[in-house]
């Protein structure tokens, strides 16, 4: 196997007659944090959608570890086996919906902070850590189901500690400022036990020393958690800081990738950002 987790091929979503993303084709490798960046409306959050399973992209296929996840190029006679979701009766081809991903190991944040506001934050991340659970509602009263449960508690207590919140463990989520919201945000992905964790714009609405201690966070769990980080920002200091590689896109499609280095002083990069005066 590649060292490859994650990998796009001519991905393209297109709307009516809107191309969102337009022929995306990169790769994150594993242990690396890759960014992806682009002015508002390029494309970004789209390509995460459809990394995620969350749209079907109009062509293209998507890899995660070399198994073909997401893809528009059915092969043979298909059969429906559930909702969102094909599988062709040699298994060559499968189409996946978000809540298979995330069981393969992939885990995303979104723009908008999207926690359970009404719940504490324990309970936040024990919600995570039962899409793993072996037990349903028909075992849900027997010892081995009480076991797993002790079991997911500890664990997410445990996670808690790690990243210094558990002094928070009983308060609701709503009423935590919103660096903190974010941060629990990225630590009920954690719970789902990723190989790789996709942040989209984790920064957003942060002041600039907010950003930093996500800047650190970021770097903390990617070591702590053996992880590989894709992840969408505007920020570039915080970009530039923990990148590995970054991919430029631009009204849908990829103008640049490469180094932090490399994308500062990339043309193409500075034209999409700034634009070009008149007399240029």
């Amino acid at each position: 196997m590649s060292n490859n987790v994650l990998r796009l091929e001519h991905a393209t979503m297109q709307f009516g007659g809107v191309v969102a993303v337009d022929d995306l084709s990169l790769n994150v490798n594993k242990g690396e944090i890759v960014a992806l960046i682009g002015p508002n409306g390029a494309g970004k959050t789209t390509a995460f959608n459809m990394i995620t399973g969350v749209y079907q992209p109009t062509n293209g296929a998507i890899y995660f570890n070399d198994e073909l996840i997401i893809s528009n190029r059915p092969k043979g006679k298909m059969k429906k086996i559930y909702a969102g979701g094909y599988e062709s009766h040699n298994n060559k081809r499968i189409v996946k919906t978000p809540d298979r991903i995330t069981k393969l190991g992939m885990a995303r944040t979104f723009q908008n902070i999207r926690l359970f506001t009404n719940m504490t934050v324990l309970e936040n991340v024990l919600i995570a850590k039962h899409m793993r659970a072996k037990h349903n509602v028909f075992t849900a009263t027997t010892r081995i189901a009480y076991s797993e449960e002790k079991k997911m508690r500890e664990e997410a207590l445990a996670l808690l500690e790690m990243q210094g919140m558990t002094y928070l463990k009983d308060e609701i989520a709503g009423s935590l400022p919103y660096g903190i919201q974010r941060r629990l945000e990225i630590a009920r992905a954690l719970a789902t036990e990723p190989e790789i964790l996709l942040l989209d714009e984790p920064a957003a609405g942060m002041n600039p020393q907010e950003t930093n201690e996500l800047t650190d966070f970021i770097a903390k769990i990617k070591n702590d958690y053996n992880l590989t980080v894709f992840m969408i920002e505007h920020h570039m200091d915080l970009v530039m800081t923990i990148s590995d590689r970054i991919y430029v896109l631009d009204f849908g499609k990829l103008i640049a990738e490469g180094t932090p280095e490399e994308i500062q002083n990339n043309p193409r990069v500075i034209e999409a950002y700034l634009g070009v005066s008149e007399d240029a």
